[in-house]
C-alpha cells in the first residue's frame, strides 16, 4: 500500500481521472481498490462498506474442542438399533455386483494376451518351479548376455527369414545366405542377428510337406492381421453375455490346389522328441481364435491347423 500512495503523490489525477500510467500498473482488483483508496480514501469509505476484523472477532464463535477422550466404540455400542435397519445395513455394506466379473473384463485384448494368460492358468505349477530354480544372472556375472540374442529375440528373427521366403525360388545353403545379407544391408536385420539365425533349420522348412503344399497353392496368406468379437465367457471361463474385439495376426495361411483351407503358425520354443503334445497343448487356444477368425472372415471351414515346430522341424496337427 505504501508503493502505491508514493506513485500516487507522483502522478496526480489529470481532469479528476486516475493517471492512466498507474492503471497500467495495476495487476488485480485489488490494486484498483487500493489505488482508489490512496488518491482519496475518505471518499472512498464513504462509497465502500469495509469491514476489518481481528483475529479474535473471527474466532470468538469458533466450535471449542470436544474431549478427545470420549470412549467412542462404548458411546456406539449403547445406540439402539432395531434388528431390521441392522439387517438392512448388512446388506448395504455387504453388497456384491452380480456381474462383477464384466466389470474387469476388457473389451478389447489381443491373442497374445489370451494365450499368455491361456498358458499361466495351464502351467501354474511348472511356472513356479521354474520362477524359483532358473534365477537370471546378473549381467556382471554373464558377459555372454551382452552379445547373443535372447530366445524371444531368436523366435522372432526366425518367424521373420520364414515369412521372406519365396515359394517360386529353390533355396540352397547359398541363395539363403544371399537372402539373410540383402536384409543386414538393408537395416531389416543387423549383423549380430544374421550371424544368429540356424540356416539349417530354414532350409528344413522349404523341405516339410507345407512348403510342397504352397508351391501347388491357389492363395497364400502371410502375416494377416484380424479382429473378431468373440464371447468373454471363452477367455474368463465364466458365464458373462459380454462381447470382447480380439487383436492378433495369423503366421499364415493359405488355400491348397484342393480348395482346402489349411492354417499354420511357426513355433520356435525347445521341445523334445515325443513331447509334441505339451506343445500344442501349450497353443491349443490361440490356434482356435486363429481358425475362428479365419472362418468368419472367409466364410470357409479350415481343414488344417498345424503347428509348425522350427526346433523339431516337423508338422505338428492340432
Amino acid at each position: 500500500l505504501g508503493k502505491i500512495i508514493n506513485e500516487t503523490n507522483i502522478y496526480k489525477k489529470q481532469d479528476n481521472k486516475i493517471n492512466p500510467i498507474l492503471l497500467k500498473k495495476c495487476k488485480s482488483y485489488l490494486d484498483w481498490i487500493l489505488l482508489n483508496y490512496s488518491y482519496d480514501n475518505e471518499k472512498f469509505n464513504e462509497l465502500s462498506n469495509i469491514k476489518i476484523l481481528t483475529k479474535k472477532e473471527i474466532t470468538k464463535n469458533e466450535v471449542k474442542e470436544e474431549n478427545l477422550n470420549r470412549d467412542i466404540i462404548k458411546e456406539i455400542n449403547d445406540i439402539e438399533v432395531e434388528e431390521s435397519n441392522l439387517e438392512e445395513l448388512r446388506k448395504i455394506i455387504e453388497y456384491e455386483y452380480k456381474n462383477k466379473i464384466s466389470t474387469i473384463t476388457p473389451t478389447k485384448t489381443s491373442v497374445s494376451e489370451i494365450k499368455r494368460k491361456y498358458q499361466e492358468e495351464l502351467q501354474e505349477d511348472e511356472n513356479k518351479v521354474n520362477n524359483e530354480t532358473n534365477m537370471l544372472k546378473p549381467r556382471f556375472l554373464s558377459k555372454e548376455e551382452n552379445t547373443k540374442l535372447t530366445p524371444a529375440q531368436k523366435g522372432t528373427l526366425m518367424h521373420l527369414i520364414l515369412q521372406k521366403l519365396d515359394v517360386n525360388v529353390e533355396y540352397t545353403f547359398e541363395v539363403l545366405n544371399t537372402m539373410i545379407l540383402k536384409l543386414q544391408e538393408n537395416g531389416i536385420i543387423t549383423k549380430k542377428e544374421a550371424d544368429s539365425i540356424n540356416k539349417n533349420k530354414v532350409l528344413q522348412f522349404t523341405k516339410s510337406k507345407i512348403w510342397q503344399e504352397m508351391k501347388t497353392a491357389k492363395k497364400i496368406y502371410k502375416e494377416k492381421p484380424f479382429y473378431i468379437e468373440i464371447p468373454a465367457k471363452e477367455i474368463e471361463n465364466e458365464n458373462l453375455e459380454d462381447m470382447v474385439l480380439v487383436q492378433g495376426i495369423i503366421d499364415l495361411f493359405y488355400v491348397n490346389e484342393n480348395g482346402e483351407l489349411v492354417l499354420v503358425d511357426y513355433k520356435t520354443d525347445y521341445v523334445l522328441d515325443g513331447e509334441e503334445n505339451k506343445l500344442i497343448e501349450k497353443y491349443k487356444k490361440q490356434l482356435e481364435l486363429y481358425k475362428i477368425a479365419l472362418e468368419k472372415s472367409l466364410n470357409m471351414s479350415v481343414s488344417k491347423v498345424i503347428i509348425y515346430s522350427v526346433y523339431l522341424g516337423k508338422e505338428l496337427f492340432v
